[in-house]
């Protein structure tokens, strides 16, 4: 009994926010994001190196808002209104730090959770680093994100390359949690909390909020979703059915050895909107229905052997389905987006308890 309750106080004491000396999280986030900000990090915007990381990613967001951010914000609102406004749980598996794009198909979701192999990392006193250390922290942290400000995926040996040379090992801007901040800043959030949790995974709860609406929630988990059911995943069952977003997943889920993951999210989801690297459309049983959008364009090299004839022939249908207009998947080229919405047709009721809130939508 003793040891579970220094096991209690130890984990309450590591949930603790990522305070910066003197400055808030949310400064910290928009310091980050290269917005302006107040407090002790103002003095810190004056450096042009910080300039430069703010009109560098000023230019990168308007891209962005351009290609992706606002055109997607369209399509849902237009062909899937209903999960757009849902305040259901969000599930996001190997998702590394996208929240960008968990919050972009769904806004409104209480809670997020995402899962990954990258780490938690930190994001130290910024006031107290060295000027020298901070320029070229902040040079590591756009090169992190480049492909996913570009494109709509990460690679993770790019990010992981970035966020671990030179002072980034020591003590300095590290792993997911800036990428999770500059999102979140940049998306119009206010980061109200942020700790480390140590189940059922290692992880980091962030609270967030916008203007006068309830506060949502984003866990990020490290966690290998490799084998059967887990403990990560037992957890995630508990937290009700949610809506599911898959996205550059490397086609994991098309071979036995992401059984449990694949099995989690036919079971717990409401609907599944993914691209060709998901779930491979034989996966879905009786019950599910499947809208296409886009196009399917066969994947050459490492991913060709996970071509679907299947999906081909749905695709190849007359009329076709309809475009896309953005790009989505591996395909970086809007014309080759692709889009598959898979609806179940019903889920047994959670209790009264358990229901989802009402909530302000995100419009």
């Amino acid at each position: 009994m003793k040891s579970r309750l220094l096991i209690t106080l130890f984990l309450v004491t590591a949930i603790q926010a990522f305070a910066q000396n003197g400055a808030t999280i949310d400064e910290t986030a928009r310091f980050l994001a290269g917005l302006p900000v107040n407090g002790p990090l103002e003095r810190l915007t004056h450096d042009p190196a910080w300039q430069e990381h703010a009109a560098a990613m000023d230019e990168a967001w308007k891209r962005k808002e351009q290609l992706q951010i606002g055109p997607i914000r369209e399509w849902m609102l237009a062909n899937a209104g209903e999960y757009y406004r849902s305040s259901n749980t969000m599930y996001y598996m190997f998702s590394g730090p996208d929240f960008l794009y968990a919050n972009l198909f769904f806004p409104n979701a209480s809670t997020y959770i995402l899962a990954g192999l990258e780490s938690i990392g930190q994001v130290p006193d910024l006031v107290r680093m060295p000027p020298e250390i901070l320029r070229s922290e902040l040079g590591a942290l756009r090169g992190s994100m480049n492909t996913i400000l570009k494109f709509q995926y990460f690679i993770t040996k790019d990010m992981r390359a970035e966020l671990g040379r030179g002072q980034l090992s020591h003590g300095g801007i590290d792993g997911t949690l800036p990428i999770l901040y500059v999102f979140l800043a940049r998306l119009g959030y206010t980061v109200v909390e942020s700790g480390r949790v140590g189940s059922p995974a290692d992880g980091v709860k962030i609270k967030f909020a916008e203007g006068d609406r309830p506060p949502q929630t984003l866990y990020y988990f490290k966690t290998d979703l490799a084998g059967g059911n887990s403990n990560f995943l037992r957890w995630c069952a508990t937290r009700g059915p949610g809506l599911s977003l898959l996205k550059a997943a490397s086609f994991l889920m098309h071979g036995d050895g992401f059984s449990g993951v694949r099995n989690f999210l036919l079971e717990h989801s409401l609907v599944i909107m993914q691209d060709d690297s998901g779930l491979p459309l034989r996966a879905f049983p009786k019950g599910w229905k499947i809208n296409c959008y886009g196009r399917y364009v066969p994947h050459k090299e490492e991913f060709e052997k996970y071509y679907q004839p299947d999906l081909a022939a749905l695709y190849a249908q007359e009329p076709p389905p309809t475009p896309l207009g953005f790009a989505f998947g591996y395909h970086w080229q809007k014309e080759d987006g692709i889009l598959m919405v898979a609806a179940r047709e019903a889920l047994p009721a959670l209790p009264a308890e358990q229901q989802p809130q009402e909530r302000r939508v995100r419009k």
